[in-house]
């Protein structure tokens, strides 16, 4: 999953909204004077004052401190309200020139400082970090308001509006026009002073709710991992994992080993660890991580953060949080998405049934004597799979060394299909030490972008996995796409290969679809470049490029033995396509739940009381059919940092929606000759390119040659009988 799209109600042409997705609404009292006086001081010194002189104009990682962030932010706030103050005050009749364009190019010393903040405070924090984070958050909210509720400046882009169809605008300008237009309105330009005013105490509040979940959350998961002195606990785990865990204990100073918790409901040492009593209490802990009745309780936090999006839509207009945050997606309603959703639940809970009655004969005919529970599935699945189809992750795992999975994987099969190339930077500087950067090129040997990659987890880094942007593509300022991708994969033991799971492997390639669609970029205006598109649009290009991952002549070219390197034998991979589609129902029915859950408190009137979040949860799963004991949601309510964090609010079902379009998409592949140039070279050009410079419907509609279905989705997954892999 990526995070580069806002929280709240920031509009993706206010670019600063765009990066800073956990502080996304809020209020700063004072103006542009008084945030003057306030902020430390700034000037030439400070590694943000200027764009930066290196490639791409890559962050100097090399001169920035913690202490440089706060001053450019804040000085940068100071700037861009200048600039929209001058654009508000003109005297000139409003024109997209003198009014769009110049907010385009506005708050570039606040991108600069705020993107690259926002990537460190998310990915190696620290006290200091999270200090300044606290701070900025209401005054990114309020940077937001001043804008957005700016009557002045809302009267020239009404106006521009109105008169759009005189002014001879190319599609994209006209694209931005009704996209900034639309993005006022949703912000409450429209509202009374009186309402803009409680508007702003709301975006206040909720801004920093937002920032503390967050703060909560990371600390709370560090909290919960398991630590045991006892060798035994851990039977099954291999050599590398027992060596990682021992590491990580060491790393806190701590005897014997740590195992750390991802942020998923489930863990993947789950697949590994023979003790079930171990199983258990780590669940347990992943479980209630965030429930524990101490400081890093996130529940009534997230019981308050609902309540008031829900207040906050009624003053906007809408009946509920989610039909105010779906009017411009590809769904349009709430309804839709339920509708969509819920055709879903009983196909995949009766896979999951008919795969839980598997486990629950291989426990039996272990003579467990115990009824499958949620800390079973994962390890008591493994055995299904090794009985059916003779695999396991250890035979597996030696194939997938996380460096040729890059190299010889992901960026291999761009090459493929696009025809770009990779060449590694040492010279560029990095923010950590396990940071590694790559230029580059297209077809024709120009540069095209800057990739990070940031894969190991650390205590210090958010969970789960993620891509962002340094410098956004735009041809009005001149800037190529400086991208990078977060995961957070078991780092191994010093010396070891960092040997990863088949879904670790789907990890990297879906994160580099998102990367993809940001590298491809070319469009004029920053606001509509790369991934600023509606949600249930965005992970369709990640999604669609994990299909390349177990692709043939992409799969032979990266799974080779790291000692030998081996291709790997053709009875292996035979026995991983086969078995590729064994727990789609857990893991559908898991991410339904999850997305039922987000919609369901997403949902709610303002004639709800405030929430008890754990009563709530199970009556929304109830209510779905979806409480189901041994197939937990993938989040809880409690530690929901996509929803609650990181602008997913009412939209977590989009990883659902885009698997649709994904996978119709890589049927198109399929009926088109599959992998070529040609293929790659059409998708580039008509949908990684073109960003949100046009409908989205009508974008897939014009590559795909018909609307997506959902039978393809149907048959790869195999949720309709007699259905195939492929």
């Amino acid at each position: 999953m990526r995070r580069a799209v806002d929280e709240e109600n920031m509009p993706n042409i206010l670019r600063t909204s765009i990066v800073l997705v956990a502080v996304a609404t809020g209020l700063w009292c004072g103006g542009a004077g008084d945030a003057a006086a306030a902020a430390p001081a700034f000037g030439p010194a400070n590694p943000f004052y200027a764009a930066s002189t290196l490639p791409f104009q890559a962050p100097p990682f090399d001169k920035i401190k913690d202490a440089d962030y706060q001053p450019a932010i804040e000085a940068g706030m100071v700037q861009q309200l200048a600039e929209i103050e001058a654009i508000a005050e003109s005297p000139l009749a409003p024109t997209f020139d003198n009014t769009l364009v110049p907010m385009e190019k506005s708050g570039q010393l606040l991108e600069r400082a705020s993107a690259v903040f926002n990537a460190v405070s998310e990915s190696n924090t620290n006290p200091q970090l999270q200090a300044v984070k606290a701070d900025l958050a209401p005054k990114f909210a309020a940077q937001h308001d001043e804008i957005y509720l700016n009557a002045k400046l809302f009267a020239r882009v009404a106006a521009v509006y109105k008169a759009r169809d005189s002014q001879h605008l190319d599609p994209e300008s006209r694209r931005l026009v009704e996209y900034t237009y639309d993005e006022f309105v949703h912000s409450g330009a429209n509202l009374s002073m009186k309402d803009k005013a409680t508007l702003r105490k709301m975006n206040a509040e909720l801004s920093t709710l937002s920032d503390t979940f967050s703060t909560k959350l990371l600390a709370a998961t560090k909290e919960a991992a398991w630590h045991t002195a006892s060798r035994a606990a851990l039977a099954g785990l291999s050599d590398a994992g027992l060596a990682a865990a021992q590491q990580a204990a060491q790393s806190r100073k701590l005897d014997g080993y740590v195992l750390a918790l991802q942020n998923t409901t489930q863990q993947p040492v789950f697949v590994s660890l023979e003790d079930r009593a171990t199983r258990r209490t780590i669940f347990e802990n992943s479980w209630g991580r965030a429930e524990r009745a101490d400081a890093n309780d996130t529940r009534a936090t997230v019981a308050r953060m609902a309540q008031l999006r829900a207040l906050r839509a009624a003053l906007l207009g809408f009946k509920n949080h989610a039909a105010w945050k779906l009017g411009d997606q590809m769904a349009k309603t709430p309804e839709a998405a339920l509708g969509f959703m819920d055709a879903l639940v009983p196909v995949a809970t009766a896979k999951a049934a008919r795969e839980g009655a598997d486990i629950q004969a291989q426990i039996d005919a272990r003579h467990g004597g115990f009824t499958l529970e949620a800390w079973d599935w994962e390890f008591y699945g493994e055995q299904v799979r090794k009985a059916r189809y003779s695999i396991d992750d250890a035979q597996i795992k030696p194939y997938f060394e996380l460096s040729n999975v890059l190299v010889n994987g992901v960026f291999y099969a761009a090459n493929q299909l696009y025809g770009i190339t990779f060449s590694e930077r040492k010279d560029i500087p990095v923010y950590q030490p396990d940071v590694r950067v790559f230029e580059v090129r297209d077809v024709d040997g120009k540069p095209l972008a800057l990739f990070y990659c940031d894969y190991f987890k650390r205590d210090n880094k958010n969970g789960g996995a993620w891509m962002s942007n340094f410098v956004t593509q735009s041809t009005l300022l001149g800037t190529l796409p400086v991208i990078y991708n977060v995961a957070n994969l078991p780092k191994p033991a010093a010396g070891e290969p960092a040997l990863i799971s088949f879904d670790d492997v789907r990890t990297m390639f879906h994160e580099f679809g998102h990367a993809l669609h940001g590298m491809f970029a070319n469009t004029r205006y920053p606001s509509l470049s790369g991934t600023a598109t509606a949600r249930d649009f965005v992970e369709f290009p990640s999604q669609f490029n994990e299909h390349w991952a177990n692709y043939a002549a992409i799969f032979n070219h990266y799974a080779k033995h790291y000692k030998t390197g081996e291709i790997m034998p053709k009875d292996l991979v035979d026995k991983i396509v086969k078995s590729e589609n064994a727990d789609e129902g857990y893991r559908l029915t898991e991410l339904l739940a999850a997305a039922e859950l987000d919609m369901q408190w997403h949902m709610l009137g303002t004639d709800a009381p405030l929430q008890n979040p754990d009563e709530f949860e199970k009556r929304a799963l109830q209510r779905v059919h979806l409480d189901l004991r041994a197939i937990p949601p993938r989040y809880r309510s409690s530690y929901f940092s996509h929803i609650w964090a990181n602008g997913y609010s009412a939209g977590y079902y989009a990883y659902l929606w885009t698997q649709m379009l994904d996978d119709d998409a890589f049927q198109w592949f399929e009926d088109h000759g599959g992998l070529t140039r040609a293929n790659g070279d059409r998708f580039r050009q008509m949908v990684l390119s073109r960003g949100n410079t046009e409908d989205l419907a009508g974008l897939y509609l014009a590559w795909r040659g018909k609307p997506p279905s959902i039978d393809a989705m149907m048959k790869y997954r195999e949720l309709t009988p007699g259905a195939a892999t492929h």
